[in-house]
């Protein structure tokens, strides 16, 4: 074998060992969706468009002393619920993000402490995601529920909160699938 040839050949051997040190050549896993528990970065911006909820704009203590409904979510990065979660989120925001505070916290931001007082966010925090918990503008919790759940239930109580009329007296809107995460309602 000439010198030429030696020297392709280790050219390829090393390029071949970068490869598959960088994992290009691996079969990776790391790769996440929005139906997995894999991490992939922070998923208000990258599965609700939205990466405005994240940092919250204000504290829970800020936010309670002013007269504005406020939204609180617990969510982690790496849960499919969570995931799915964000595109109701966002939805609230659209229709509620001038007049009500939206405070998107991750758990793992939550200190971990013996007691916490009310203004705190551990104290609403049961150890399940997501949770939603929304104040009213006199600081009261008027909904505390785990798990996904469905805009209409969150916007029900919203509407009370701002005194708005009913889902059944006010104009009607349909869901219409505008890609593979978000919704967008519309009136039909």
């Amino acid at each position: 074998m000439n010198s030429f040839c030696r020297k392709v050949a280790k050219l390829l051997l090393s390029l071949l060992l970068l490869l598959s040190l960088s994992g290009l050549l691996s079969d990776s896993s790391a790769l996440a969706g929005l139906t997995d528990d894999r991490f992939d970065g922070n998923i208000f911006p990258l599965y609700a468009g939205n990466g405005s909820l994240v940092p919250p704009k204000v504290t829970l203590a800020e936010s309670l002393k002013r007269d504005n409904p406020t939204l609180v979510v617990f969510y982690v990065d790496d849960s499919s619920d969570c995931k799915e979660f964000v595109a109701v989120v966002n939805q609230l925001d659209a229709f509620y993000g001038r007049a009500a505070d939206f405070i998107a916290m991750t758990v793992d931001a939550i200190a971990p402490q013996d007691h916490y007082e009310s203004t705190d966010l551990g104290y609403y925090y049961k150890g399940l995601v997501p949770q939603t918990v929304l104040f009213n503008q006199a600081g009261e919790v008027i909904l505390d529920e785990t798990g996904t759940i469905p805009f209409e239930q969150i916007d029900d109580k919203l509407r009370e909160a701002f005194n708005l009329l009913p889902r059944t007296e006010s104009v009607e809107l349909k869901r219409r699938q505008v890609n593979e995460i978000n919704t967008e309602l519309v009136r039909e």
